[in-house]
């Protein structure tokens, strides 16, 4: 790895070369957890909503689920995902984008969620970026996703799924102190641990809203 790599580059590229076995792979991964988180979103859901889905990648269930009940604007950093999505998804708004460098009106989504797409961020901008997500949210807005539960100030592998890839965070105490700056209400926030082509991996669930005050 270069001592001047790119982790958006890595990010991007990686699930480009993977968008079609990362699909595969994750319809088999941890459906039980991101089934439960996302009832969450879709029992929040009232007619006319707005949801910022992060990190769609190539059409996950998840998002196709999400898009029959609110109106879905879904983003990703590969434009590969991202076409894929538009094809799979043909009722959201897809965006390929970095999502750190979106820009949306205060205040435009009723709920938002991010199923294992913060984690690749770098956990320097996790912060700043927690801030202007929330204030993306209405009041009382609803955000639903997941952090890492550890301490990774950059992680990258050479192979994962064929592809190098990056991924970042902080411990679980931390995530739950940046999101609480960022202006969120925690209700919980629970490590997930899971098989993962055997071996486990944790992951801290978040379910919040966006304060009133």
């Amino acid at each position: 790895m270069s001592d001047s790599y790119d982790p958006r580059k890595i990010v991007a590229t990686g699930y480009d070369q993977i968008s079609e076995r990362f699909r595969e792979w994750n319809v088999l991964q941890r459906a039980d957890e991101r089934a439960r988180y996302a009832q969450i979103l879709l029992d929040h859901a009232q007619r006319g909503m707005r949801l910022l889905d992060l990190g769609c990648g190539p059409g996950m269930p998840t998002t196709k689920q999400l898009a029959e009940r609110y109106r879905v604007t879904a983003v990703d950093i590969s434009v590969i995902n991202a076409k894929a999505a538009a094809r799979n998804v043909p009722k959201a708004q897809i965006i390929c984008a970095d999502m750190t460098t979106l820009h949306f009106p205060p205040e435009s989504f009723d709920a938002i969620s991010a199923f294992y797409s913060l984690i690749h961020i770098p956990r320097n901008e996790l912060g700043e970026f927690l801030t202007r997500m929330t204030r993306w949210l209405r009041p009382n807005g609803l955000f639903v996703g997941c952090l890492t539960a550890h301490d990774m100030p950059d992680g990258y592998v050479d192979d994962w799924l064929g592809a190098p890839m990056y991924w970042s965070g902080f411990d679980s105490q931390s995530n739950r102190e940046l999101l609480r700056e960022a202006g969120l209400t925690v209700h919980t926030a629970i490590e997930e641990t899971a098989d993962e082509d055997g071996e486990d991996v944790t992951f801290l669930w978040i379910i919040a809203e966006r304060r009133t005050f």
